[in-house]
């Protein structure tokens, strides 16, 4: 519910409204604005309706929050959200590269890497140190090992970084190394981990599940903010389908219709998204015209020799022509790159 208060009503008034929607076990939001605040009330529809709000004489006027997710949605927060990863933006003007290998493998390999996408213009490294993958024989990362690689070099180049998280038991951990924690495709759903995300309070990148409707994906991402952590970057990484040319179909019809439904930023994952290095770039340039934030995008100082995903990485000479020639597209549609 989102009550709209009266010109003329105070802080003090605004304050008892907000004591009497939590004396009922709601969740209250005060949201002052430059010409009116306000408020809103989470929870129960039945008990909401038995507040009558529209009856004080301060209240302007009352509505229902439509959308089942609520606190992402435009209703309550009608301006984009900008989130910070150690210092670089998503959203707003800024269009934001996090750029990386799919897993960690060691110093050295990580190192070759993150030099050359910060040397070419990346914004954030992305490397795996816990890895879930399909099958239970393929490198699975080297968990702890491969979290102080991370932090020993995003410290050394002075840039963030991004890894996944796979365990709730891992968040302190991985919040320890890393500047931001990615919840995978498989895990979108995994409630007990993105309700302690939520209480992490460390920037999150929630990717699309390989199943899921944007529906769910929003919902998830709720989850989440109800805990308290606003900091949630969307990623739209590829559903699957029928289509078996592709790793999956890259939805990027996702990339509007979320940002007319929800405030939060979206980038995009086209490494995943089509499993072909070639396509990469096409499908990131796509990405920045449909109104992107962001993309992720895999690289490997040795492609061939990757452990994992290598068919999907990028060269580091072919980084640094994807960035030179992503540069015009973006700003092209009014952002900063």
């Amino acid at each position: 519910m989102i009550i709209v208060l009266k010109p003329e009503a105070t802080k003090e008034q605004a304050d008892e409204l907000l004591a009497r929607i939590e004396e009922r076990g709601l969740k209250s939001l005060y949201m002052p604005g430059s010409e009116r605040t306000v408020l809103g009330a989470l929870g129960d529809e039945r008990v909401l309706g038995e507040l009558r709000l529209e009856s004080h004489p301060m209240v302007e006027s009352v509505k229902a929050i439509l959308a089942p997710y609520k606190l992402v949605s435009r209703e309550v927060h009608p301006h984009d959200s900008v989130v910070s990863i150690g210092g670089a933006t998503v959203g707003g003007e800024a269009f934001m590269v996090i750029a990386g290998p799919c897993a960690i493998e060691s110093k050295e390999q990580f190192t070759q890497t993150a030099e050359q996408v910060k040397k070419h213009g990346a914004h954030a490294l992305r490397g795996g140190a816990f890895k879930p993958r399909t099958s239970p024989y393929s490198f699975q990362g080297l968990g702890i090992e491969g979290l102080k690689i991370m932090g020993e070099v995003k410290t050394a180049l002075g840039i963030p970084a991004v890894t996944e998280v796979v365990e709730a038991s891992d968040i302190q951990a991985i919040a320890d190394h890393a500047d931001a924690l990615q919840v995978g495709a498989r895990n979108m759903q995994n409630f007990r981990l993105l309700k302690q995300l939520g209480e992490c309070g460390k920037p999150v990148i929630l990717k699309r599940g390989m199943a899921a409707t944007i529906k769910d994906l929003l919902l998830a991402a709720e989850y989440i903010v109800s805990e308290g952590n606003e900091n949630v970057i969307l990623c739209e990484r590829g559903i699957r389908t029928f289509e078996t040319a592709t790793r999956n179909t890259l939805d990027l019809s996702a990339v509007p219709f979320i940002k007319q439904r929800s405030h939060l930023p979206v980038i995009v994952d086209p490494s995943h998204g089509t499993g072909r290095r070639e396509l990469v770039e096409p499908m990131s340039r796509a990405a920045v015209a449909c109104g992107a934030d962001g993309i992720m995008v895999e690289v490997h100082c040795n492609p061939p020799e990757a452990l994992s995903d290598g068919a999907q990485s990028l060269f580091p000479d072919q980084f640094a022509a994807f960035m030179q020639g992503l540069r015009p597209f973006v700003e092209a549609v009014g952002k900063k790159l």
